[in-house]
C-alpha cells in the first residue's frame, strides 16, 4: 500500500473552522437569525423554482440578482459581486489579491476566517493589535500598513467576536493608508445592518475599498448561502475572472432576488433584535461577575470573572448553547451570546441568573 499523499507543508498544522452544533432548546452560538423567513417569501421562492430549467446552467454573472441588489443598495451593478456566502467572497478576494509573496493585514481579535482563508490561499498574515476597548487605533494601523505593505487589509465592523464598530473617520484614515500602500481595504460588514453606520457610502471607483455583506443574518437565509461585495468596478472585474463558472446556483440567485421584496420585514427584524440586544446587554451587566462589551451586531461578547468555560458548560446543562471563547487569544475568559427571540433571551438570562447567583 502506498503512503498517503500529504497536503501542502504550510497546511499540515492548520485546523479547520468549527463551532459546536448541539441539539438544545436554545441555540445562541452562531449569530444566525432566530427567525425563519416570512411564509410569503418561501411561497414566492418555491413558486419561482417551479419554472426553472434544471437541465441548464445558471446565469454565470447572476445578472438579475446583481441588478436588483445594486438598485436596492443605490449602487451601479458594475460594483456588485455575489458568491456562496460572504466567506466565498473573502476567498475569491484572497485568490485574486493575495497568494504567495503577498500578505493580508488584520487587527486581532477579529473574525478567524480572515487569517484562516489567507493561509489556505498561501497569503502571509500580518497582525495588528486592537485597543483595550477592541477598537482600531488608526495611527498605529497606518504605521503597520506602511511598514508591512500588505496587499489586502481586513477590517471587520461590527467586529466579530467583539461587536465593536469603527467610526467613519477611522475607516477613512485606514482607506487612505491602504491606498498609499497600494493595497485593498476590505470592510467585512456581515453584521452591518445592526450597526449605526456603514462603509457602503465610502465605496466609489476611485477608492480601493470594498464592503462585504451576507444574506445569512437579517435576511434569515443562512441555509441558502449568499453573500456579496460592493466595491470599485475595476476590483469587481478582477474578482469575476477568478470566480468559478456557474458557481451560484439558480435557487440561491432566486432567493436573493425574491428576498429584496421583503424589506419591511427585514427592517422590523433588525429593529427588534437591536432592541433585544439592549435589553440583554443591560440584564447581563446587572449580574455579578459579567462584563458585556458594547455591541453594534446581533451578539454580545461577555467577559467573565472566574471560569468562563465553566459558565459555558453550566448554560449548556440548562439547555442554552452560547459560543465558548474562554481559551481564544485576546478574548480569554469570554463567552459570546447571539441575540435570539425574546423567549430565547429570557431563557438565557434565567440560566445566567441561576449560574451567577
Amino acid at each position: 500500500m502506498s503512503d498517503r499523499i500529504l497536503p501542502r507543508d504550510d497546511l499540515r498544522a492548520l485546523e479547520g473552522y468549527h463551532s459546536a452544533q448541539v441539539d438544545v432548546p436554545v441555540r445562541l452560538n452562531t449569530n444566525e437569525s432566530p427567525y425563519a423567513p416570512p411564509d410569503a417569501f418561501v411561497e414566492r421562492w418555491l413558486g419561482a423554482l417551479r419554472s426553472v430549467d434544471y437541465n441548464r446552467y445558471p446565469d454565470r454573472s447572476a445578472v438579475a440578482l446583481q441588478t436588483r441588489l445594486a438598485e436596492f443598495l443605490g449602487q451601479p451593478d458594475s460594483r456588485l459581486f455575489c458568491a456562496n456566502g460572504s466567506n466565498e467572497v473573502l476567498q475569491t478576494l484572497l485568490l485574486t489579491y493575495g497568494g504567495p509573496g503577498r500578505s493580508a493585514a488584520m487587527f486581532e481579535p477579529t473574525y478567524a476566517l480572515h487569517s484562516h482563508i489567507a493561509r489556505l490561499t498561501g497569503t502571509d498574515v500580518v497582525t495588528g493589535e486592537r485597543e483595550a476597548d477592541y477598537r482600531i487605533d488608526p495611527g498605529a494601523a497606518a504605521e503597520l500598513i506602511a511598514s508591512a505593505r500588505p496587499s489586502v487589509v481586513f477590517v471587520c465592523s461590527p467586529n466579530n467576536p467583539t461587536g465593536t464598530v469603527e467610526d467613519r473617520d477611522t475607516l477613512l484614515q485606514l482607506a487612505d493608508a491602504t491606498a498609499d500602500a497600494g493595497a485593498l481595504l476590505v470592510v467585512d460588514e456581515a453584521y452591518g445592518e445592526f450597526a449605526p453606520e456603514s462603509a457602503l457610502e465610502l465605496v466609489d471607483d476611485a477608492r480601493p475599498l470594498l464592503v462585504v455583506r451576507t444574506y445569512s443574518k437579517v435576511w434569515s437565509l443562512a441555509a441558502v448561502r449568499l453573500g456579496f461585495a460592493v466595491g470599485p468596478a475595476w476590483v469587481i472585474e478582477e474578482l469575476e475572472k477568478v470566480a468559478l463558472p456557474y458557481a451560484l446556483s439558480v435557487p440561491t440567485q432566486l432567493a436573493g432576488d425574491v428576498a429584496l421584496d421583503f424589506r419591511a420585514e427585514m427592517d422590523a427584524r433588525v429593529a427588534s433584535l437591536v432592541e433585544e440586544r439592549g435589553r440583554v446587554f443591560a440584564a447581563l451587566a446587572d449580574l455579578p461577575g459579567l462584563h458585556p462589551v458594547p455591541s453594534g451586531a446581533n451578539f454580545v461578547l461577555v467577559r467573565v470573572d472566574g471560569d468562563a468555560h465553566g459558565l459555558w458548560q453550566a448554560l449548556l446543562d440548562r439547555g442554552v448553547l452560547v459560543r465558548d471563547f474562554s481559551r481564544w487569544a485576546r478574548v480569554e475568559g469570554c463567552v459570546r451570546v447571539t441575540i435570539g427571540t425574546p423567549e430565547e433571551n429570557d431563557a438565557l438570562l434565567q440560566a445566567m441568573r441561576e449560574v451567577q447567583a
